[in-house]
């Protein structure tokens, strides 16, 4: 079976086991972490993630896959610490996070540049390392896919078509940017067996769903314990629809879980919990309610969680 680079070096898809596909050992804003260093604790944000990924690793997940790109505070070298004092293999990625805004650098730059610094961070190694990203992120959210965003997808897509690693693209379904961000992919000639349109869990509308896996796309049901978007039971209906219709092949679970984000102060936890924004959100949630609950459902047996957890992650990361 063909090599996936990890952040600690090759590894053979046939070892990639049960996958948490969208979870991120750590998030913040890396401009900030730069500028302000003070004002982060390496140790605590390490310990945060050792943590989450060891209680993962004990309902026996075996790899991650991180999508955190530029504007994420992407560390490959973090993701290595982890993985190494873990066990768990981590995936890296490469790829632009944005809603809307780009660095001068790359806006007075054309689409073909910012797509070369793509295909270095995959075929050469990223900051400065030799640790190699296995695939590609890019994002479309309330603002829709603006132009810049618009550049960011052609980017994306064109080192897709040129080293054949896939794609994850952040949508947003309240303001519908799946069709557009599935259409610029073909557009650019991508595969799209190899593209995975993320967070179409949070929407109820299964049709809509289904009119980007009719594309040929994978789907990420991938925010569960984010219930500010929608609430789990919901979200399990929507899973479960998708599984009656036929679907198990195509569909992505995960959390996006941030071991650590400073988006907000770490007081505001507490606040959204107590609110019902969030609840219950860490890397294990999968595996201690929604597939209890999808069991029960009478839609996910060991075959189809083989199928989900196993088998379509290491399709869509390897084609294999």
């Amino acid at each position: 079976m063909t090599d996936v680079q990890t952040v600690t070096g090759p590894v053979d898809a046939g070892s990639l086991g049960v996958v948490l596909a969208h979870e991120h050992v750590r998030f913040r804003d890396e401009a900030v972490a730069e500028q302000w260093p003070g004002r982060y604790d390496d140790r605590l944000e390490l310990e945060a993630a050792l943590v989450a990924v060891n209680a993962a690793k004990q309902h026996g997940v075996r790899t991650i896959f991180d999508p955190t790109a530029m504007f994420g505070g992407r560390d490959v070298q973090f993701m290595r610490a982890v993985s190494e004092q873990t066990g768990v293999q981590i995936v890296a990625c490469t790829g632009i996070y944005s809603y809307d805004h780009l660095p001068h650098y790359f806006e007075n730059r054309d689409v073909d540049v910012m797509a070369d610094h793509f295909v270095e961070d995959i075929e050469v190694g990223v900051q400065g390392t030799g640790i190699r990203a296995a695939f590609l992120k890019c994002a479309a959210d309330a603002a829709g896919v603006t132009a810049n965003v618009e550049k960011i997808h052609r980017a994306v897509a064109r080192a897709s078509v040129k080293t054949g690693a896939p794609i994850m693209a952040h949508s947003m379904p309240a303001v519908a940017t799946g069709p557009r961000q599935v259409e610029i992919f073909k557009e650019e000639g991508v595969d799209m067996s190899r593209v995975q349109i993320a967070h179409c869990g949070d929407s109820e509308n299964v049709d809509y769903i289904e009119g980007l896996l009719a594309e040929g796309v994978y789907v990420g049901l991938d925010r569960y314990g984010l219930e500010m978007y929608l609430p789990i039971d919901r979200r399990n209906a929507t899973a479960a629809e998708l599984l009656r219709r036929g679907h198990a092949q195509r569909l992505i679970v995960s959390q996006d879980f941030c071991a650590s984000i400073d988006w907000f102060p770490p007081e505001a936890a507490e606040l959204f919990e107590s609110q019902g924004a969030i609840r219950n959100w860490s890397m294990t949630l999968v595996f201690e309610e929604v597939v209890p609950a999808l069991r029960e459902l009478g839609v996910i047996d060991d075959e189809v969680f083989q199928t989900i957890f196993v088998e379509n992650p290491r399709r869509w990361l390897t084609g294999a």
